[in-house]
């Protein structure tokens, strides 16, 4: 029996353990830099095994927990994370949140369930492969600047020579791999934008300086940005997300607020969009007379694939003789943002996406809905899947 199909076995036998895992953290959902009990749950985990722990990253909640083999090798790092959303949960499964108004809706709860239960095989069969793993269990995906950051900052992966992640989503049918070379998620910038005029009576609007007006002036100018100022082969998009200016009908308001997100698929673009935006502002400050405050908050960056590491993962996959995989394919970039393109700035690697649509749906809810569910069959895939990858890239098999 090879060293895969041993692994195979094992994590196939801990399947029911993986689930029960899955639901308990889907029961007890943390919001992003305050998961705690969920930290101390992934700890404690590995209390008693043959590993190195390191917990509280940069006084945060990361940790990683590294496997050394037999002999040194190369060392590869492996991550899912485990933060919630602040979502009420509308489904109806028996592990419904115990936490009102947060909810695993990204499936982090998956990411960790799999991640736990293949660290645990691989420490079972630590002495048959050589090389060191690093778990990364991350905090705070969901919410800049990201537990990634932090964690790279630390210093504590700089040993890494690849990093590989999977993220669960089921809107491609279970069994389905999907890949990526090269920008294969958007960067991320946020924005909030005040806007001071004047306010006064509804009824005489001469005498005000009109926020209001201002403010959708800028809804659509903004827009020109990607239209006029942007390279039309490239992917780019600003939106504007709120528009806050409470008040009652006959008053017109002194002041409002914007927000919106911006994305960029390639990374020169993350300035440019900047740059145009506040020369739209300075516009309105003379053209109406208000007064501007722009917050504006650079975010994730471009999350790029190793186009090499993910062609060797490809082939990995496409050569499996687990029979759990049914279609390896090439996806589409997408516009979300990750922080797991943080470890892929510093290291090369791949983040893979794995199928989980619920059995029996047609279409499934998208992640971040509140009765985004996912089909439990993708942990075993999931776990399968960066099992193999890591044991033949640190060329144990």
């Amino acid at each position: 029996m090879s060293l895969t199909e041993k692994l195979f076995k094992k994590l196939e036998e801990k399947e029911d353990r993986m689930i029960e895992i899955r639901r308990h953290l889907h029961e007890n959902p943390e919001l992003s830099f305050k998961e705690e009990k969920t930290a101390r749950y992934i700890a404690d985990f590995y209390k008693d095994k043959d590993v190195k722990v390191t917990e509280k990253i940069e006084g945060e909640n990361g940790i990683v927990v590294e496997i050394n083999g037999k002999n040194e090798g190369k060392t590869i790092g492996l991550r899912a994370d485990f933060d919630a959303l602040p979502i009420t949960e509308e489904t109806d499964v028996p592990f419904k949140s115990k936490n009102e108004g947060v909810m695993h809706a990204c499936g982090h709860d998956g990411h960790t369930a799999y991640l736990l239960t293949l660290g645990e095989a691989l420490i079972e069969l630590k002495d048959e492969w050589d090389g060191t793993i690093k778990l990364i269990h991350q905090h705070a995906e969901e919410v800049p600047p990201g537990g990634a950051k932090s964690i790279v900052a630390s210093g504590i992966l700089d040993d890494l020579d690849e990093v590989y992640g999977i993220h669960l989503f089921p809107m491609f049918e279970t069994g389905e791999v999907g890949l990526v070379e090269g920008n294969a998620m958007a960067g991320r910038s946020n924005f909030n934008l005040h806007i001071q005029g004047s306010g006064g009576h509804g009824a005489m609007p001469e005498t005000t300086i009109d926020p209001i007006v201002a403010g959708s002036h800028f809804v659509t100018q903004v827009q020109t940005i990607v239209s006029r100022r942007m390279n039309p082969k490239h992917t780019t998009v600003v939106s504007v997300t709120a528009f806050e200016a409470p008040g009652g009908q006959n008053v017109i308001q002194d002041k409002v607020t914007l927000r919106g997100t911006v994305r960029y698929m390639e990374e020169e673009n993350k300035e440019p969009i900047h740059d145009e935006m506040v020369k739209i502002i300075n516009g309105l400050e003379t053209a109406f007379g208000v007064t501007c405050d722009l917050e504006y908050i650079y975010d994730y960056p471009v999350l790029y694939n190793d186009p090499e590491k993910t062609q060797a993962v490809g082939e990995i996959l496409k050569n499996s003789k687990g029979g759990h995989i049914k279609n390896v394919a090439s996806h589409d970039p997408s516009s979300g943002s990750e922080d797991f393109s943080y470890y892929l700035q510093k290291t090369p690697g791949t983040f893979i996406n794995v199928g989980a649509k619920p059995e029996g749906v047609e279409k499934a809810y998208i992640n971040h809905h509140p009765k985004f569910d996912i089909n439990e069959d993708s942990l075993l895939i999931s776990a399968k899947v960066l099992g193999e990858v890591v044991l033949s890239r640190l060329g144990n098999e």
